[in-house]
């Protein structure tokens, strides 16, 4: 499908509706990724961001085992410190 649109004030682009009716990552306020390929021609994909979820799990871990020595939890002590800002 090829359509033609225009580029607004401030480099602004709308895609139009036919266009976003036939890919479904498109909606309002989704990331995208826009690379030159050529000098005549822009690519946008869908922003895909990539997540080590072992590295998050394993932070997780190491967060829950932390136990207070003699202070209190680290939960409470968590709480206090929301509580103060």
């Amino acid at each position: 499908m090829n359509v033609v649109s225009i580029i607004r004030d401030r480099g602004q682009l709308t895609i139009p509706d036919s266009i976003r009716k036939m890919v479904g990552w498109i909606t309002p306020m989704s990331a995208v990724s826009i690379s030159v390929v050529k000098a005549d021609e822009i690519v946008i994909k869908p922003h895909i961001q990539r997540v080590d979820w072992d590295k998050i799990w394993e932070g997780i871990r190491k967060a829950r085992s932390i136990h207070g020595k003699g202070k209190g939890s680290a939960l409470k002590f968590i709480q206090q410190d929301r509580l103060s800002h």
